[in-house]
C-alpha cells in the first residue's frame, strides 16, 4: 500500500471515530436535556444543594433530573415548589432557623426548647404538605455539658415535637458530625450516643442522619455501623475524606462497598451527595456530581 493510499484510510479512519464519537457526545447531551440517562437506582440519589449554591436553582433542578437523580436535600419551603415543578423531591428539608439557634446551639441548649418546638411544629406540616417525610436536626454543641445531661435535654424536647412529626409522617433525623474537625464541640459526635438518644425518645419518628465524611473522621467503621445500628439511621450523607471533596480514588473510603452494604442491609431511602465539587463551572460541577452519582450507583 502506498503512502497516499495509507495517507487516506488513517484520514477516512479519524473522521469515523470523530462522527462516532461526536454522535455519543450528542446522544448523551440529548438524554441529559431531557432526563433520560438510566441508573441502576438501587439506591436512591440525592444532592445537597448548598455544594451547587452558585448555581441557580431551577438549572440544578434541570441537572440533577438530567442525571438520573431524584431529590434536592436541605432545601426549604420556598424551594418545595420548584423541585415539585420538575418531579423531584427532598429527600430530607430544612427551614430558616429561628434567631440565636443554629447547628452549635440547638436541642442540647434547655432555653431552646420552646423556640425550637414552635418552629418545627410550623414547618412540619409544610413539609408534609410539600410530599417530605424528613426533617433534619442537630444536637447542639456541649458548651461544658456532661453527655448524658445534653442527651436527657435533646430527648425532652424532641419528645414534644413527636406527636406532630407522628400526625404528618415526619421523621426527626439528627445529624451525626465530627466534633474532632468541622464541628467543635457538638454533642452527637459518635454512633452510639445517637442510637442512645433514639432508644431514649423510642419513636419511628426520630432517627439519626449518618454523615459518612464526618463520621470517617470520628471512628470509621461504616460497614460495620450499618449492619448493627442501620435501624437507628433514616439518611446517608457522602463526602470525600480528606478535605469532603469528590468521592473517587483520591480519598480514603471506598464509597461502593458502603453503598453495598446500605443495599444489603435492606436500606431503601436517600443517599445524599455532600461533597464540595472541584470544578467551579456549572458544567463541570455537574459533571463531577453525575461521576459521583455513578460510583454509588451499585
Amino acid at each position: 500500500m502506498n503512502d497516499m493510499t495509507s495517507r487516506r484510510n488513517v484520514i477516512k479512519t479519524i473522521g469515523t471515530v470523530a462522527a462516532a464519537s461526536l454522535s455519543g457526545t450528542a446522544m448523551a447531551n440529548k438524554g441529559s436535556m431531557e432526563g433520560t440517562l438510566e441508573l441502576k437506582n438501587n439506591i436512591k440519589h440525592s444532592v445537597c444543594r448548598w455544594c451547587y449554591s452558585s448555581i441557580d436553582f431551577e438549572e440544578l433542578c434541570q441537572g440533577v433530573k438530567a442525571i438520573g437523580m431524584a431529590s434536592i436535600e436541605l432545601t426549604g419551603p420556598e424551594e418545595w415548589p420548584v423541585l415539585k415543578k420538575y418531579g423531584l423531591t427532598a429527600a430530607i428539608g430544612w427551614g430558616d432557623w429561628p434567631e440565636g439557634t443554629g447547628l452549635s446551639n440547638f436541642f442540647c441548649n434547655p432555653k431552646n426548647d420552646d423556640t425550637l418546638v414552635a418552629f418545627y411544629e410550623d414547618l412540619i406540616p409544610k413539609a408534609a404538605a410539600a410530599g417530605l417525610t424528613q426533617l433534619i436536626c442537630f444536637s447542639g454543641n456541649r458548651n461544658g455539658m456532661n453527655d448524658y445531661v445534653g442527651m436527657m435535654n435533646c430527648a425532652n424536647v424532641i419528645r414534644r415535637i413527636i406527636p406532630t412529626a407522628e400526625k404528618h409522617n415526619i421523621i426527626l433525623s439528627m445529624e451525626l458530625l465530627s466534633s474532632r474537625d468541622s464541628h467543635r464541640d457538638y454533642m452527637c459526635d459518635h454512633i452510639d450516643w445517637g442510637v442512645s438518644l433514639c432508644e431514649m425518645v423510642n419513636s419511628e419518628h426520630f432517627k439519626l442522619l449518618y454523615d459518612i465524611f464526618h463520621m470517617q473522621s470520628m471512628h470509621g467503621d461504616h460497614i460495620r455501623n450499618i449492619r448493627t445500628y442501620g435501624k437507628y439511621i433514616s439518611h446517608y450523607h457522602t463526602g470525600g475524606m480528606p478535605g469532603r471533596k469528590e468521592i473517587d480514588e483520591t480519598q480514603e473510603i471506598y464509597y461502593p462497598a458502603v453503598v453495598q452494604a446500605l443495599i444489603d442491609s435492606g436500606y431503601k431511602g436517600y443517599l445524599g451527595q455532600e461533597f464540595i465539587p472541584t470544578p467551579k463551572d456549572k458544567a463541570g460541577m455537574l459533571a463531577s456530581l453525575e461521576r459521583c452519582v455513578r460510583i454509588c450507583d451499585v
